[in-house]
């Protein structure tokens, strides 16, 4: 039986435990960056997302590597945060940060893809899940060769791992995060139906409209 949140919790602590994730996924790290090491505005590069993969393709590995982490930092950093209040306040301060990365109201809501941040939250809220996640973004990478499809089955793997290994509330959550994800990627849904989007190590000017970033 789905197990809700108990709303027992008064609404200004719901309401700061979103406000204050959402305001730590919002940091744009890949957009800080990129300007700090005078590459520019990452929005006019490759595809324009501010992920990790698009900074990657600015030929700065240590840029795109930082990127990454930080990503995946503020996701972790949130849950983590929201888990020291109870795992409710948890799952609220972790779809905030979700959220503050696909939309950052300093972009004008126009974010990531929020793979990198969603592997962040999950692997603080459910390490066992958050292992399967990656161990299925990486396979799949690595035999298929398509950065966004290997994405995607990433997300599904989670809130499918997350029904064996985590509570009912973090299924519910991380199935809220696949569909987002899904729908984030869906130019590159489109693409790999149609067998134009690109494989991994594909040249760099095959990337200008296509991004399966984080």
């Amino acid at each position: 039986m789905i197990d809700p949140i108990s709303w027992e919790f008064s609404w200004p602590y719901i309401l700061t435990a979103f406000i204050g994730g959402y305001s730590i996924g919002s940091v744009p790290f890949g957009l800080i960056f990129t300007q700090m090491s005078g590459i520019g505005d990452i929005r006019d590069i490759g595809s324009g997302n501010i992920g990790a993969t698009n900074v990657l393709r600015t030929g700065k590995k240590g840029i795109a590597a930082a990127t990454l982490t930080a990503d995946i930092l503020k996701g972790a950093c949130a849950a983590l945060i929201g888990m020291q209040f109870g795992p409710d306040i948890a799952v609220v301060a972790a779809l905030g940060a979700f959220l503050g990365h696909l939309f950052p109201i300093w972009l004008k809501f126009r974010g990531g893809k929020g793979v990198a941040t969603a592997v962040g939250i999950i692997l603080a809220l459910s390490w066992q899940v958050g292992l399967i996640a990656l161990a299925v973004w990486l396979l799949a990478a690595a035999l298929l060769r398509y950065s966004s499809l290997a994405a995607l089955l990433g997300a599904v793997a989670a809130p499918l791992a997350a029904w064996w290994f985590a509570t009912p509330q973090l299924v519910e959550l991380y199935a809220v995060i696949s569909i987002l994800i899904w729908i984030k990627h869906y130019q590159n849904i489109k693409r790999l139906l149609t067998g134009q989007e690109s494989k991994i190590g594909a040249k760099a000017d095959t990337y200008s409209a296509n991004d399966g970033g984080c």
